[in-house]
């Protein structure tokens, strides 16, 4: 669910998940290019860097501002301070029309979840915020104080998978209009009474589908995987790393039939839709005992692999 980093030694962001699965997976040419499209603290990154050459190329992308302190000074690195579904407009900005390997790890950093302010975190007490690219103007407050209760209901039960969504949609657009909810604390406090379970593990799935919303995460997800089949080589490789299970799903389906939309039933069609990728990951890869260990975030983390297929 959440991403993955605890504090490692000398930086407050990044034990990056699957390390070593996902360097693997990109089979990394020393010559290649390669994307990043969640560069975070950039362990994925570094890793990748320790395999090229001279003449090889990294482009990472993050829309969060706080990320661009972690890139290294690299004449191979290229930073675009954007959202990955604009994946293709800034491959093209850099004059790349097609990469080796194309990285995502769809977690949120400990940093942001570290950051009390940015109000992703049930932890701490600030403004229900929530916006990863602190330039859009939705927040998870607006979000609480403005979606009527079905569309409230929905977005907590399909993103938070929380067992009393309607309950919960229902209590907070009766009392939205006279109790505040624009701190996390006022938040919590204002719902304690509809709380199954663990409050810390309830607030953290709300948080969650908050989050998701607010980022549209999901639409995000969905056009980068679209482009990326035509934008990899021959024979590159997609890694994708998600911590829920509607990402992986999305991934899943994308990488297997080249769509996100069900297969047809009717047996007089036959619009196979055209899938450029080959499954490399039948099953998704799953972090070790010991890596869920060293990092408990790393627990629902999943990597599927594609290679785009060789040129008939």
């Amino acid at each position: 669910m959440n991403k993955h980093h605890d504090s490692g030694p000398g930086s407050d962001y990044h034990i990056p998940v699957l390390l070593q699965e996902v360097i693997d997976g990109l089979q990394i040419k020393a010559d290649g290019i390669y994307v990043d499209c969640t560069f975070g603290g950039g362990g994925h990154s570094k890793a990748i860097l320790e395999k090229l050459g001279e003449s090889g190329r990294l482009i990472v992308f993050d829309q969060d501002e706080d990320a661009k302190k972690n890139v290294p000074a690299d004449g191979r690195v290229i930073f675009v301070p954007h959202n990955f579904r604009h994946l293709q407009r800034f491959l093209r900005l850099h004059g790349i029309t097609a990469a080796d390997g194309i990285l995502a790890d769809l977690g949120v950093s400990s940093h942001q979840f570290d950051e009390a302010e940015r109000g992703f975190s049930t932890r701490f007490n600030a403004t229900l915020d929530m916006r990863m690219d602190q330039r859009q103007s939705l927040t998870a407050f607006d979000i609480v104080n403005t979606y009527d209760e079905k569309r409230l209901h929905k977005l907590f039960e399909q993103y938070g998978e929380v067992t009393n969504a309607r309950t919960l949609a229902r209590k907070i657009a009766e009392i939205r209009s006279s109790v505040s909810l624009q701190t996390v604390d006022a938040f919590k406090s204002a719902l304690h009474e509809v709380v199954k379970g663990n409050p810390n593990k309830y607030f953290a799935q709300v948080f969650q589908a908050l989050r998701i919303e607010v980022n549209d995460e999901l639409g995000a997800l969905k056009e980068m995987l679209q482009q990326t089949p035509k934008l990899l080589k021959p024979g590159g490789r997609a890694v994708i790393i998600t911590f829920h299970s509607l990402e992986d799903r999305l991934v899943k389906n994308f990488f297997r039939r080249g769509t996100f939309d069900e297969p047809e039933t009717n047996p007089f069609t036959n619009d196979e839709p055209v899938n450029e990728l080959k499954v490399i990951t039948k099953k998704p890869i799953l972090p070790t005992e010991k890596e869920i260990r060293q990092n408990p975030r790393s627990r629902s983390a999943k990597l599927r692999i594609a290679e785009r297929l060789m040129m008939v």
